[in-house]
C-alpha cells in the first residue's frame, strides 16, 4: 500500500544501518513523505542520478567513502539541502558539516520527530522561498553580485552561478536586507532561518567564513562583510534592487 500521497517531499537517507533505514523509511511514510534509501555512496549518486529528490539525509560514519566527502562531492554540482547525521557528540564534526555545506546536522542517537522537525525547517526554507511571497522579491546587486531571491541564486559579475548551501543563502540574504548594519550573532540567527541557536553557538561564524570564501577575494581580509569586535558582523557594500 502506498502510504504517501502524490508531490510528497522526496526524502533520501544514506546510512549502513539497516535497522536505522527501515526505522526512518516507516517514520517518514507514515507522516507523508516519499522516501528512498542508499547504504553507501555508490548507492546514493545511483538514487540521485536516477531521479531528484528534496532533501538527504546523509550519515557521516559509512563503510567506504565518508559522509563528509560524499557531502563535499555532492555540493560541487549540487543544492539539495542535507542534514548530515552524526554518532559524535565532538563540535568538530558539527564545524566540518556546515563548512563543507552541510545545511544542517544531528547527533546520534536522535529522537525521530527532532529530525522531522529539522527536515521541515530546512525544506521550509529551501522551497517555500520559491513561493508567491518570494516571486515578488527583486534580485538584489552588490559590488557585482546578483543575488535572485525568487530562484535562491547567487551570480558573480560576468554571471556565473556561485553554489550556496541553503544556510549560506539565508545568511547572505540576512546581511544583504540589512546593509551597513552591526548585526549580533543572535540577530543574524533570528534573520537567518533555520539556523539553529542550540545546536552550536558559533555556527553563524562558521557559515560566514564560508561565505567570505566565495564572495572575497581575500577572505582573511574580508572587506564585505567585516567583524565588529564584541559587536557582531557589519555588511559593507551599497545594496540595490535590479
Amino acid at each position: 500500500m502506498n502510504l504517501t500521497p502524490p508531490h510528497s517531499p522526496t526524502l533520501l537517507i544514506v546510512d549502513d544501518d539497516e535497522d536505522i533505514l527501515s526505522l526512518l523509511t516507516l517514520f517518514f511514510q507514515k507522516h507523508g513523505y516519499s522516501v528512498r534509501v542508499a547504504e553507501e555512496g555508490g548507492g546514493m549518486r545511483a538514487a540521485l542520478a536516477a531521479e531528484p529528490v528534496d532533501l538527504v539525509i546523509l550519515d557521516v560514519m559509512l563503510r567506504g567513502e565518508d559522509g563528509f566527502s560524499l557531502c563535499r562531492s555532492l555540493r560541487t554540482a549540487s543544492r539539495v539541502p542535507v542534514i548530515m547525521l552524526t554518532a559524535m557528540a565532538d563540535h568538530t564534526d558539527r564545524v566540518v558539516g556546515l563548512e563543507i555545506g552541510a545545511d544542517d546536522y544531528l547527533t546520534k542517537p536522535f529522537d525521530a520527530r527532532e529530525l522531522l522537525a529539522r527536515v521541515k525547517a530546512v525544506l521550509r526554507r529551501t522551497h517555500d522561498g520559491g513561493g508567491a511571497v518570494a516571486e515578488t522579491r527583486p534580485c538584489l546587486g552588490f559590488a557585482g553580485w546578483r543575488l535572485d531571491v525568487a530562484r535562491r541564486e547567487l551570480r558573480s559579475e560576468d554571471g556565473t552561478l556561485v553554489l550556496l548551501s541553503g544556510g549560506e543563502f539565508d545568511l547572505l540574504l540576512a546581511f544583504v536586507e540589512h546593509p551597513q548594519r552591526v548585526l549580533t550573532r543572535d540577530q543574524l540567527l533570528d534573520l537567518a532561518r533555520g539556523l539553529s541557536h542550540g545546536a552550536y553557538d558559533r555556527s553563524i561564524d562558521v557559515q560566514v567564513s564560508r561565505l567570505r570564501h566565495k564572495l572575497e577575494d581575500d577572505p582573511k581580509n574580508p572587506a564585505l562583510i567585516r567583524t565588529v569586535r564584541n559587536g557582531g558582523y557589519i555588511f559593507t557594500p551599497q545594496v540595490r534592487r535590479q
